[in-house]
C-alpha cells in the first residue's frame, strides 16, 4: 500500500507532466496496477484496520429481538435477559449503536432569536442566607430575566415565590429595561403555571403589558437555556467574595455589577449584549401608560387589636380605624393601608417572619383614645342609681289573706 506522498507524486506526474503509467511505475518502483489504482481514486489513501469480531456479535440477534419489542429497555435489563457475563461497557456501546434503529427520532431545530421577541424568566436561589432583620436569615429567590436576542440580563432579589411578588419583580425588571418583550418564557413555576396553565394573576399581568407568557415543557431546562446559563454565571462570577447585610444590600451590589456583566463579550453572539440592546428595544412593545397592578391587595376590617396580619407579619393601623374596612397594598418595599383615600398605615415591608411591626404614633393615639374611653365610662357609672323597691309590713299581708288577729302559736279553738 502506498502512502500519501507517493499517491500525490503519482497524480502529479501523470496529470501535470503526462508521464505514462509504465514510466511512473519504473521511476517510483511501484507496480503498474498500484499506479492505476492511485489514479482512479480522488481521495488520499489512509490506513484502516480490519474490523475484528466482538464478543457481543453472538448476542446481537437476542439484543435486537428485545429492542424490537421494547425500544427503551435499559442496557442493564438487557444484560440480565441475555445472561451477559462480560463487561457491561462493551454491551452498552453496542446497544447504543443498535437502539436508534428501533426508536423514533426527536430532532431539535436551531433556534433563531429575533429582536424583541422573547425574554426568558427564571428563579435563582443563591446559597448564602441573607439577613432579613430580627435575628433571622433566609435563602431568598432572585428573579432573573434574559433578553433572547441581545442576551442582556437583569436580576432582582424578591421576598417570596408567591405570584404577587413575582409579578412585582417582573414589572421592576421590564420597567428597568424600558420596553416589553413580546413573549415571556417561564418554566412551570407554581405561581406562574405550575399545573401547565398560566395562572390568573400571571395572565392578568401579561394582558396589561400586551405580551404573553409561554410555559416551557416539563423537565426541559434547555427550553430556556440562556437564563439557566446566566444563573450559573451569577453563581460563579457575582457571589464569590461578597457578603450581604440585607436583601436591599444584595440588590444594590447586584445592580452595580450587572452593567459590567452585560458589557462582556458573549461567544454565541460574537459581541457584547449591551451593543445589541438598542436593536432589541426597537422591536419591543412600549411600556403601558398605567403600570400594572402588582403586589398583594387585601381588604380587612380592623378589630380592637389595631393590627392586621399580612404575609406572616402583624402591622399596626391607626386606632381610629377600629371597626372600619381598610385596603392594604404590599409591595416589595412598603405596606400601605388606605381608608377613604387617607393613608392610615405605612410601614417598610418586613422580609422576616412572625414579627410585630408597630408605628409609635399608633401606640400614642391608642393610649389617648383608651384614656378618653375610660373617663367617659367612669362619668356614666357615677350617675347611675339602683332602683328603689318599696318594702311592705308583714301585718299588711295578714290583712290581705284574712288572718288578722289569729294566734299561730296557740290552739285556735
Amino acid at each position: 500500500m502506498i502512502n500519501v506522498e507517493q499517491w500525490a507524486e503519482i497524480r502529479r506526474l501523470h496529470k501535470a507532466e503526462g508521464v505514462p503509467i509504465k514510466e511512473i511505475s519504473r521511476r517510483l518502483g511501484i507496480a503498474r496496477n498500484t499506479v492505476r489504482s492511485a489514479l482512479a481514486t480522488t481521495e488520499p489513501p489512509k490506513y484502516q484496520r480490519a474490523e475484528r469480531g466482538s464478543i457481543v456479535d453472538s448476542y446481537e440477534p437476542e439484543i435486537r429481538k428485545l429492542l424490537r419489542e421494547y425500544p427503551r429497555m435499559p442496557a442493564t435489563v438487557i444484560a440480565e435477559r441475555i445472561d451477559w457475563k462480560n463487561s457491561i461497557s462493551t454491551l452498552k456501546n453496542r446497544i447504543a449503536k443498535i437502539r436508534p434503529e428501533y426508536t423514533s427520532v426527536d430532532p431539535v431545530d436551531r433556534l433563531v432569536h429575533e429582536p424583541g421577541q422573547a425574554a426568558q424568566m427564571d428563579l435563582w436561589f443563591p446559597e448564602p442566607r441573607i439577613p432579613v432583620g430580627f435575628g433571622q436569615s433566609m435563602m431568598l429567590p432572585v428573579l432573573v430575566m434574559t433578553l433572547s436576542y441581545s442576551r442582556v440580563f437583569n436580576a432582582l432579589m424578591v421576598p417570596s415565590r408567591q405570584g404577587p411578588d413575582l409579578t412585582a419583580g417582573m414589572w421592576s425588571l421590564i420597567n428597568n429595561v424600558g420596553a416589553v418583550p413580546k413573549t415571556l418564557i417561564w418554566d412551570r413555576e407554581s405561581a406562574i403555571g405550575g399545573k401547565g396553565k398560566v395562572t390568573e394573576i400571571a395572565a392578568a399581568f401579561a394582558g396589561t403589558l400586551a405580551t404573553r407568557i409561554i410555559l416551557a415543557p416539563p423537565r426541559d431546562p434547555e427550553f430556556k437555556g440562556q437564563t439557566e446559563r446566566n444563573n450559573q454565571f451569577l453563581e460563579t462570577s457575582f457571589l464569590p467574595g461578597r457578603k450581604f447585610t440585607s436583601p436591599q444590600d444584595f440588590n444594590q451590589q447586584l445592580a452595580g455589577w450587572l452593567p459590567q456583566a452585560n458589557a462582556r463579550t458573549v461567544r454565541s453572539i460574537q459581541g457584547r449584549p449591551i451593543d445589541r440592546l438598542p436593536t432589541d428595544l426597537r422591536a419591543m412593545t412600549r411600556l403601558p401608560p398605567i403600570p400594572p397592578a402588582t403586589g398583594f391587595s387585601h381588604r380587612v376590617r380592623i378589630s380592637r387589636d389595631y393590627y392586621v396580619r399580612l404575609d406572616r407579619n402583624d402591622y399596626s393601623v391607626h386606632p381610629s380605624m377600629i371597626g372600619r374596612l381598610v385596603d392594604f397594598t404590599l409591595t416589595m418595599d412598603r405596606v400601605i393601608g388606605v381608608c377613604d383615600q387617607q393613608v392610615v398605615a405605612d410601614h417598610p415591608r418586613c422580609w422576616a417572619k412572625h414579627q410585630v411591626i408597630t408605628d409609635p404614633e399608633h401606640v400614642q393615639v391608642a393610649a389617648t383614645l383608651r384614656s378618653a374611653f375610660n373617663k367617659i365610662r367612669r362619668t356614666t357609672s357615677s350617675h347611675v342609681h339602683e332602683p328603689v323597691v318599696e318594702a311592705r309590713q308583714l301585718s299588711e299581708y295578714d290583712k290581705i289573706f284574712g288572718l288578722d288577729g289569729h294566734d299561730f302559736l296557740g290552739d285556735p279553738s
